[in-house]
């Protein structure tokens, strides 16, 4: 393939890559969005592989290739929905580990570059090795968080600012050897590199650690913005301009997502990273001395019949919905109560789940239609219209606290403001509190109803009452 048709199947894969961030922000042309990715991905690997600059080992790329593409298909047939979140991390650290392999690789290769050309082309070593073990690290951390391996609770070490600090001041420090130690005949660059890999790959851990499981949704569009920058500085240092524009569309696209999720959680971005709140499975409500009143249960017909004699009924799915797996019921009853001339809607906030638009994900797979799902600032003012609200498994972003409570550690953090229906039923296995550790008073407002158990089990009791 000559190389004037390589730089034209980059720039189709480009706009593909461009169309797909253009689909994937809207649930109805999210399914066309992948598909655009997907054909500029094979696009920009086929221009790759059979382009001038590979000229032999093809049996050793097609080989390679195929192991993972076939690990790539068992992970896909086999992950569930509530794994996605730990899938997205560990890719994550895929794309960070090759941008760490691939610039030792360019580093230990003869350049043939002298004086600026190759001052910068070992800056883009380091840049690309530094970012590339952050990720690694950090999302294997993540994962392992996700997957409840490793506690959700932030790991607040002594002085842990100060030795963010001086991590920095290393890299930079031997960042600066690097370079010098390139230009010197027989300097040892090697060891200067060697030992900023192991403190990016430190500064990943500790960075992580220290976020509770309440901003994990955030820490995922962080990981994933720095998987593109890993990305984009690999194109830097292959001379690959598909691969810079497409980390660059990625990075920049997964700020973008940062920033909104942190601005959804009325957090700043350093904070998230300075190190964040909340435990990955909550805690048994604290005693205290303030008397918080009394919850009151609620059984299957009575849940049945305020659903039944309802107009307006607003669905709240959180991560409890996708830990048992009950949105299919979900969308059945919906389908009832639609059948039966009852307005149903579903408000979702911008970090139910783990992971940027895991609801939405969860309800367009049990093929929920999408005009009836709604962001949190769409419908948030229109629950003082609604006779039932229906929260699934969901904890903090329904807690009042945020507008009550000042000295509450999810203060400020906009939230759906349920209690301000008619009835509020809430699905719970019990009163444990959500990933901030805090209590929900919520819970004990006159018009809530608890309705204990697993959110699969008791849905299809509701659905059978309600046919």
């Amino acid at each position: 393939m000559s190389e004037g048709l390589v730089t034209a199947a980059y720039i189709g894969a480009i706009i593909l890559f461009i169309l797909t961030l253009g689909g994937l922000s809207n649930q109805e042309t999210a399914r066309r969005g992948n598909l655009y990715g997907m054909i500029g991905m094979t696009i920009a690997i086929l221009a790759t592989v059979f382009g001038p600059e590979v000229t032999r080992n093809f049996h050793l790329i097609i080989i390679t290739m195929l192991v993972g593409g076939t690990v790539g298909i068992i992970l896909a047939r086999k992950v569930q929905m509530t794994q996605m979140p730990e899938l997205v991390a560990i890719l994550h650290s895929l794309v960070g580990m090759a941008a760490v392999l691939v610039g030792y690789v360019n580093f230990m290769g003869e350049s043939g570059l002298i004086g600026t050309e190759k001052t910068i082309h070992e800056v883009e070593i380091y840049i690309g090795v530094l970012i590339g073990a952050i990720t690694f690290s950090g999302s294997v951390i993540a994962f392992g968080k996700l997957s409840g391996k490793i506690g959700g609770s932030p790991l607040m070490l002594p002085g842990r600012h100060w030795l963010n600090l001086g991590l920095l001041i290393g890299s930079i420090y031997f960042g600066y050897d690097f370079v010098h130690q390139g230009h010197i005949d027989g300097g040892n660059a090697m060891v200067p590199l060697m030992i900023m890999t192991a403190i990016a790959l430190a500064f990943g851990i500790h960075m992580v650690m220290a976020i509770g499981g309440a901003d994990m949704p955030v820490v995922i569009s962080m990981l994933n913005s720095y998987s593109g920058w890993a990305a984009a500085a690999t194109g830097f240092m292959l001379s690959n301009d598909l691969l810079i524009v497409t980390g660059a569309l990625v990075g920049s696209s997964g700020a973008i997502l940062s920033y909104i999720m942190c601005r959804a959680m009325n957090r700043n971005f350093i904070s998230v990273i300075a190190g964040g709140f909340g435990t990955d499975t909550g805690t048994a409500v604290a005693s205290s001395d303030e008397e918080q009143g009394e919850v009151v249960p609620i059984q299957t017909d009575d849940v049945a019949g305020l659903l039944l004699n309802a107009k307006e009924v607003m669905i709240i799915p959180g991560y409890g919905m996708a830990v048992a797996q009950a949105q299919h019921t979900v969308h059945e009853i919906t389908q009832t109560l639609r059948e039966k001339k009852i307005n149903v809607r579903f408000g979702i906030h911008p970090v139910a789940g783990r992971m940027p638009g895991h609801m939405n994900v969860l309800l367009a797979e049990a093929k929920v239609p999408y005009d009836i799902v709604y962001e949190m600032d769409e419908i948030n003012d229109d629950f003082p219209d609604v006779d039932v609200s229906l929260i699934i498994g969901a904890n903090d972003i329904v807690n009042p606290s945020a507008q009550e409570d000042p000295n509450s550690p999810i203060a400020g953090m906009p939230v759906m403001e349920c209690w301000k229906g008619n009835t509020t039923i809430v699905l719970k296995r019990s009163m444990a509190t959500g990933y901030a550790g805090v209590q929900n008073p919520l819970f004990f407002k006159e018009n809530t109803r608890m309705y204990f158990g697993d959110a699969k089990e008791t849905l299809d009791a509701v659905l059978k009452e309600i046919l």
